[in-house]
Order: C-alpha cells, then sequence, then structure tokens
C-alpha cells in the first residue's frame, strides 16, 4: 500500500484530490473490464464476477426502459443486502432512473408514505413482501412490482434445501401472475443488447432519494446527484485504502439501503474491484464464520456491531487476524470498544463521521497517520467545515468551544425532496447545518459532542449525554448505555442512564450512580438508573434516545391521569 496521502495535507486547509466528473454507472463499468473475473460478491457461498454483474445490470436497465420508465423516473429498491440489491441499484442508474431505496423492514404505513412521497411507480423486491406491496398499491402510483427470491443467488445445495431454517416461516409465498407483477430473472434472460444511452449531467442529476429517519415529523428525501455519491466512495478509498489498493475483501454487513452501508461498502467495493461478503442481516455467529472463511480484510461497521464481536464468548475460536480497515459509523464509538476490538482482532478501528445528506461520510480518523481517540477525526477531500453558534447559526466559534456543526463539500446534498422550506433550513449558502454539537481543537480535529436535540438542560447546566455514556461503557459490568433527559419539575430535565449489564454481572442503581460520582461533574451524574435486557436502536444499531424521552413522556402521562 502506498503511503497514506492525507498525512500531509495542512488539517486547517481544505483537502483536495482530482476526482473525475463522472455518473455512478460508469464505475462499475470500468470495473468489469479491468477486473471481469474477479469475484463481486459472494452471497452464502455462491460467487458473482463482476462481468457478471455488469451485464446483469446493463440487462435491468434495459428491462425498465422496456417497462417504459424514463429519465427521472423513481424506482423503489425493497430488499436486503444481496446481488439483487446491487443489480437493481446499478441498473436503475444506468437507465437514468433514481433509485429509492427501502428497508423490508418497513410496515404498510411506513411503504405507502415514501411510495406517494416520492412518486414510485416501480418497486424491486422479494416474493415475500409483495403481499405488503399490494395492500398499499391501490393508494400510490405503485404500477409495477419486480420480483425476485433469496434463493434465485443461492448455491446449488442451499436452492434445493430451501427455505432454510430460519426464513421457513416467513417464505410460504407464492406470487401469481398478473398485470404488473414481473419476475427480474425473466426480464434479465429477455433484455439483449445495449440499454438506450441516457444522458446524465453528475453534478446536478439526482441519482437516489435517500430518506432520513424521521427522527423529527416525516421523513424527508435527501436528493443525492451522481457526484455526491461517486466523490465520497472515491474520498473513502483513499482515506481508508490509500491510492492503489490491492485486491481487498469487503464484509458488506451494514445495509445497502442505508447510505453508509451503501457508500462505505456497496459503492467503494465497486470502485475499485473489491470482493463484498454479503449479509442480509447481522447474525453475529454467521458474520464470524465468514470472517474466519473468506478473510475480510475492510469492515465498516456500526458500534454495536464491534461490541457483539468483543463479548462473544468463543471469540478465540474464529480467526480474526485478515482484518485491517475498519470504519465505525452511525452512533458514537465508545473507546472500550474500540481499544478492545483492536486487540482482538490486531486490525485498524477508527470513528468517523456523516449523515445522510451528506453521502454520508464528512470526517474521520486517520487509520495510519495521527489518529485521536474520541474524535471523529479531519474533514475528508474537498470538505470545509465549521463551529457556529448555538443560538442563531451565523457566528463562528473559536477553536475549542461548542457550536452547531456545519459542513460543505461536494458530497453534501442538492435538497429534501419537494420540500424547499426544509432545504432552506439545512442548507444556507451550500453549508450544510448537521444539528449536532461539536467543537474542533488545535490540530483541526472534530468531536462531536452530542446531537442538538439530545442535549439536556438540568438546574441551568447544559448536558451531552455522549460524555455520561462514555463514562458508563467504562464500567466494568456494562455492556451497553444511554443516557437521556427526562422531566423533572424541579431542574426541568434529569439525568437517567438506561443500562444492559454483561451476562452473568449483577448490579445496583446505586453502584452505577457511585462510580458516575467520581468521574463527573455533580450535575451531569445520572439520579436515575433503569436496568433492561436491550435497548431500543436503529437497524444499523444506533440506539434511539428518541424512544427512551417518549416512553417516559409515556409514562408521566399515565401517571397524571391515575392520579386525576
Amino acid at each position: 500500500m502506498s503511503e497514506p496521502w492525507f498525512q500531509f495535507y495542512d488539517p486547517y486547509v481544505p483537502r483536495s484530490v482530482d476526482f473525475p466528473v463522472t455518473p455512478l454507472f460508469p464505475l462499475l463499468e470500468k470495473t468489469a473490464q479491468e477486473f471481469p473475473d474477479r469475484k463481486a460478491t459472494i452471497f452464502f457461498g455462491q460467487g458473482l464476477t463482476y462481468r457478471d454483474l455488469h451485464l446483469k445490470a446493463k440487462a435491468f436497465a434495459q428491462a425498465l426502459q422496456s417497462l417504459g420508465l424514463k429519465k427521472g423516473d423513481r424506482v423503489g429498491i425493497l430488499l436486503p443486502n444481496s446481488p439483487q440489491f446491487i443489480i437493481g441499484y446499478y441498473g436503475a442508474m444506468r437507465a437514468g432512473t433514481i433509485v429509492v431505496p427501502m428497508n423490508p423492514l418497513y410496515v404498510e404505513r411506513e411503504l405507502e408514505f415514501m411510495i406517494n412521497d416520492a412518486g414510485v411507480t416501480t418497486i424491486l423486491t422479494l416474493d415475500i413482501l409483495v403481499p405488503r406491496l399490494k395492500n398499499v398499491q391501490p393508494r400510490t402510483p405503485l404500477k409495477n412490482i419486480i420480483v425476485t427470491r433469496i434463493k434465485d443467488y443461492l448455491p446449488l445445495l442451499l436452492k434445493i434445501l430451501y427455505p432454510i431454517k430460519e426464513w421457513k416461516e416467513k417464505t410460504k409465498v407464492t406470487v401469481k401472475r398478473e398485470p404488473g407483477i414481473y419476475f427480474l430473472e425473466e426480464l434479465l434472460a429477455q433484455s439483449h443488447g445495449e440499454p438506450e444511452p441516457v444522458d446524465i449531467n453528475p453534478l446536478e442529476d439526482v441519482a437516489i432519494l435517500q430518506y432520513t429517519g424521521g427522527t423529527t415529523g416525516f421523513p424527508k428525501g435527501a436528493m443525492l446527484t451522481h457526484w455526491n455519491l461517486v466523490h465520497n466512495a472515491i474520498s473513502s478509498k483513499y482515506w481508508l485504502l490509500g491510492e492503489n489498493p490491492g485486491y481487498e475483501v469487503v464484509l458488506g454487513v451494514l445495509p445497502f439501503f442505508h447510505v453508509f452501508g451503501m457508500t462505505v461498502v456497496m459503492n467503494l467495493a465497486v470502485l475499485f474491484g473489491a470482493t463484498i461478503i454479503l449479509h442480509p442481516r447481522f447474525i453475529l455467529k454467521d458474520v464470524l464464520k465468514s470472517i474466519d472463511r473468506y478473510h475480510p480484510t475492510v469492515f465498516p461497521g456500526a458500534p454495536a456491531m464491534f461490541a457483539a464481536i468483543n463479548n462473544f464468548p468463543e471469540i478465540k475460536k474464529y480467526n480474526l487476524s485478515s482484518i485491517k480497515a475498519c470504519i465505525s459509523g452511525s452512533a458514537p464509538l465508545p473507546l472500550e470498544v474500540q481499544q478492545t476490538f483492536e486487540r482482538i482482532t490486531g486490525g485498524k478501528l477508527v470513528e468517523g463521521y456523516g449523515l445522510t445528506e451528506a453521502s454520508p461520510v464528512t470526517h474521520c480518523n486517520p487509520l495510519y497517520g495521527k489518529r485521536k481517540l474520541g474524535s471523529i477525526g479531519l474533514p475528508f477531500p474537498d470538505t470545509q467545515c465549521r463551529i457556529m453558534d448555538l443560538e442563531n447559526g451565523d457566528q463562528e466559534m473559536p477553536i475549542g468551544e461548542v457550536g452547531e456543526l456545519v459542513v460543505k463539500g461536494p458530497q453534501v446534498m442538492k435538497g429534501y425532496w419537494n420540500r424547499p422550506d426544509e432545504t432552506a433550513k439545512t442548507l444556507r449558502d451550500g453549508w450544510l447545518y448537521t444539528g449536532d454539537i461539536a467543537k474542533r481543537d488545535e490540530e483541526g480535529y472534530f468531536y462531536i459532542v452530542d446531537r442538538k436535540k439530545d442535549m439536556i438542560i438540568t438546574g441551568g447546566y447544559n448536558v451531552y449525554p455522549r460524555e455520561v455514556e462514555e463514562i458508563l461503557y467504562s464500567h466494568p459490568k456494562i455492556l451497553e448505555a444511554a443516557v437521556a433527559g427526562v422531566p423533572d419539575p424541579y431542574r426541568g430535565e434529569m439525568v437517567k442512564a438506561y443500562v444492559v449489564l454483561r451476562p452473568g454481572a449483577e448490579a445496583t442503581a446505586d453502584e452505577i450512580i457511585a462510580y458516575c460520582r467520581e468521574k463527573l461533574a455533580r450535575y451531569k451524574v445520572p439520579r436515575e438508573v433503569e436496568f433492561r435486557k436491550e435497548l431500543p436502536k436503529t437497524f444499523i444499531g444506533k440506539v434511539l434516545r428518541r424512544t427512551l424521552r417518549e416512553e417516559e413522556a409515556q409514562k408521566a402521562q399515565a401517571a397524571g391521569a391515575k392520579k386525576e
């Protein structure tokens, strides 16, 4: 590997690299030309080469065009990580349509909202999800449902045994042939030749509508252009692997329907011909077996994944020494999790930072240069960053002072789909206001203090949950922890901790509170501790503090009603 280029940049100056301005699809085409016989994906042991992947994506593009889809039409992909997701994603791009990634766990209400909001007319999905789509179809613009099956890309033995045990109850679905229902493999077999060329402006044309989690109000579709995605994928390659990486194997556990997995796993791997080990979801033993068998070198993940590996009782049975580069995102990375994972694997695990509206990565610690524990690192190439005052967001804060993190760069979205008012609030003169409270040190490294909306104000003091959570994670009996502000008649809010203990451990609330008193200012110490078997999380392992606050509000409401 060449010496990491980013060490030589002044951290105060935006770093720049000469990136090709191109649509996204040619990245796959170029890789298929350079490495046609290299495995692009391994799915439950079955491999697919880059030549096959490229041909199938082109065939899918032609199939969409034969169904009458034009440039700018929206195509939903409602799939877990699988070869079909990559085929559909790059094929839809080649046809000039806009991809709308969807979480397969969405219920009908969520699907109906997204299909209507984005104006999705065609969806590629699993057979087991077709009934859900058929139920919402009459109330949406959805015309075409393209059906695939998990078994279509399984190796022969698993095809014969399918459905395998864990899916048996979920796969008893027979999709009937009827108008508007198409089967992916039939469409691919019928498509020959080249798709019709589509004129795409990488800087202006939207590639995907990536919906935010909807933590406030309805989800919003971030319009990410081809250039947004291409630049962020190339930046990730430089940052993690240097200018000229060799053959790499990437562990594909992060979901591709989330922009983190889409960029730092799928697009990153396709960019330079890495093999992706596909996992539809994070099942700890399956992931460990996969690492032991296929020797991935790159592992983008979430803190909960790394923590689960650290705490697996039989971890010594698996060879994890192939792992060399890991980037953690979606949630703060506790120092204890980082240090333990590096000790177990021998690889490097660094914390990065990003958000849906930035494709997503804006910061990361260097793997081979100077890194700082607790920091999200330095800005990505061509990315400018400021810390602005929390009140109005129009005054830049001095070094070391906290404020709202704002970023500007080629990865920043075009805006929110059909939401000009929301766009105006979030994008100001090209600067993206992240909603995260942060600070910068004298060397240009950034630190996320907390989410602006998660900050606790207790007795007039500001408490940042992440700081308290770091202390809780350092307790030897605590496996997971979250902190939220709950209503308090005297202080306005009080600090409450939610704790999951390690297997076999026992602790009392007084013990945890006493531990925090030794390490935190008095006003930051949790006044209550609630022990739980698990914490509410998103599908990528981010703890939902909002859910904890909502639960507390419901408890208070119920208690008030009882008094009445």
